[in-house]
């Protein structure tokens, strides 16, 4: 993995973590998730004219990731309004980076340098104890379970994500793309339902700042895909996972114990293992 797809993963893990503080401090979680799918949708709308669409091969990877998208984000909006976002967060982007470099050897036939599957098992065991830690905390049945569930959800998206964007030829239209779909289909699934979000201009002037993050984190991350394994990137891509400990300590007061750190250090050996294969 180059320097600069390196660099890339680590900022948009970065951005990824801010977004989903925007939705933790929000009092209405449904309304402000909401607002980022539809911030995202209104973004990749304005640029996607000016791009080529993606090869018509991809099309069936993009609409199933855009049912998968969908069921994630509103996975998020309950997860962080029954869970702290320290414990929420690294249940659901812990399972993921383990399942997709087993699954990625076998549907993408990449083969992994020894270095590699080092610096992936120290960053799934450093987010494993995060996770760990999270049970022995107050998180309830409810907020483990919609967790985990999330956690399978991102693993299945990523997997076919990784398998669309390679075949589109057009890595940023894809990733637009799917913002737009995934916002049409969430918006009418909420609306469908009983739920009513109170979607005011501070939400929505929220959300639509949290969507250009959400887009752009994951269409770098998209992008990363097509010039680098999958696994890598994946693992890579959720270390998103310390700078959620260090948001929601700095914005939410959140608890951050010597486990927490412990673990937190593991993740960042893995990713100068990484960095170094």
């Amino acid at each position: 993995m180059s320097f600069g797809v390196f660099a890339a993963v680590l900022a948009a893990a970065l951005v990824h973590a801010g977004w989903n503080v925007l939705v933790k401090g929000a009092a209405d979680k449904l309304a402000m998730t909401v607002s980022v799918v539809l911030g995202a949708a209104i973004v990749s709308a304005s640029i996607l004219p000016f791009l080529p669409l993606p090869a018509p091969e991809s099309w069936p990877f993009l609409g199933a990731s855009v049912l998968l998208q969908s069921v994630y984000y509103l996975l998020i909006a309950r997860a962080y309004r029954i869970a702290d976002m320290s414990l929420a967060y690294p249940l659901m982007r812990g399972a993921a980076p383990l399942v997709v470099a087993l699954s990625g050897a076998m549907v993408f036939g990449e083969t992994l340098r020894n270095g590699q599957w080092m610096a992936i098992g120290l960053i799934s065991a450093g987010i494993g104890a995060l996770a760990l830690g999270a049970f022995r905390q107050p998180l309830g049945a409810a907020g483990g379970v919609t967790a985990l569930c999330n956690a399978m959800v991102i693993a299945a998206y990523t997997l076919v994500d990784a398998s669309g964007v390679r075949l589109s030829g057009a890595p940023v239209a894809y990733a637009l793309l799917l913002a737009v779909l995934t916002g049409v289909v969430t918006l009418a699934v909420v609306f469908a339902g009983r739920a009513r979000p109170r979607l005011g201009g501070r939400t929505l002037g929220l959300g639509l700042v949290g969507g250009a993050a959400t887009t752009l984190s994951y269409g770098v991350a998209l992008w990363a895909m097509t010039r680098a394994p999958v696994a890598p990137v994946a693992a890579l891509r959720e270390t998103s996972i310390i700078f959620a400990l260090v948001l929601s300590r700095l914005a939410f007061g959140e608890k951050v114990g010597g486990r927490r750190i412990a673990a937190a250090l593991l993740v960042m050996a893995g990713v100068a293992t990484l960095r170094l294969f």
